[in-house]
């Protein structure tokens, strides 16, 4: 039986994963701060929490101990909680990963480090594939501050494994989304979902062809477990997504056809749904998952449909 520690443990994908994790017969301890997780997602997942920081090095110390293996998912989450609280997100993401990886280093416990398709910046690869070259826009606007962020945790995390030989695997998640998952911080799928059923209108940003893929939050558990029982996955940085495209006006057509729902649908320019600036939009954003595929046999069992109706069904309640 195998002990995991989860930072972030009590959050949307956290708490999926930690469900898994005791499912197959594993023991889950958690960290988390709750700043943005909820411990109403843990209910019925016999876990042992802990709330804590990861940027307190005694918590993060305490949490590890005894721990077989550390995944790290904490992190400040949301494009509008990041444009609203920038030191605060890029000071979690960076310290909290570097305390995650001292820790574990110091008691010679592997992690796996979650990192963002955020970090593809505004590519414009047909595939982004984990060995392309990063293009980042400018430092003053503030959404590229994430993308540097989760950029230097995986910096960090290759950096103890090539010089101090700390087993660390680095993932890279697209637009996972499900069951739990809040629509309070920006996340499309289930804000669309919550406003269909309200009958209130879809706000897409922009002209709308802009596109991304949305993979479902059990198929990207199914992918970090099997990262985490793959030895050749240490050492590298892997992309876990879905590989069928939509736009995001189509998400919203097809979300409110899904909910049965009459909402219209409103095209607003980003001056003014971020009206405090610092925003920027990729046209695509489409992962390459061979290298998952290659070394894992993963394959997505859940196309964008289901995706879409176990959002609506959350969303119902």
């Amino acid at each position: 039986m195998t002990t995991y520690l989860i930072t972030g443990g009590a959050g949307f994908i956290g708490s999926h994963l930690a469900e898994a994790l005791v499912a197959r017969g594993d023991r889950v301890r958690v960290l988390d701060d709750l700043s943005t997780g909820n411990l109403a997602n843990l209910d019925g997942i016999p876990v042992d929490f802990l709330h804590g920081s990861i940027t307190d090095p005694s918590a993060v110390s305490a949490a590890i101990a005894g721990c077989d293996q550390v995944v790290h998912l904490a992190a400040a989450v949301g494009v509008r909680r990041i444009l609203a609280q920038p030191v605060a997100s890029i000071s979690t993401n960076v310290e909290g990963t570097r305390q995650v990886l001292e820790a574990s280093a110091g008691l010679g416990v592997p992690v796996l480090i979650a990192s963002s398709s955020e970090v593809y910046g505004d590519s414009d690869a047909a595939l982004f594939h984990e060995d392309h070259h990063l293009h980042l826009g400018p430092s003053a606007i503030h959404r590229w501050s994430y993308a540097s962020s989760k950029l230097l945790d995986e910096f960090l995390a290759l950096a103890w494994h090539r010089e101090h030989g700390l087993p660390v695997r680095v993932v890279r998640f697209f637009n996972i989304t499900g069951p739990r998952q809040s629509p309070s911080y920006g996340m499309v799928l289930p804000g669309f979902a919550a406003a269909a059923l309200r009958g209130e209108p879809l706000i897409v940003h922009g002209d709308g062809k802009q596109s991304r893929c949305f993979l479902h939050v059990s198929d990207c558990i199914s992918a970090v477990l099997a990262v985490l029982d793959c030895p050749a996955a240490v050492g590298k940085v892997i992309n876990i997504g879905s590989d069928e495209e939509v736009s995001i006006l189509g998400l919203a057509q097809r979300v409110a056809a899904a909910a049965g729902s009459a909402s219209p649908i409103r095209l607003m320019s980003y001056a003014e749904a971020f009206p405090e600036g610092g925003f920027a939009d990729m046209r695509r954003r489409v992962p390459d998952v061979g290298r998952l595929r290659h070394l894992t046999g993963w394959r997505r069992t859940r196309d964008l449909e289901r995706t879409i109706h176990d959002a609506v069904v959350w969303a119902r309640g």
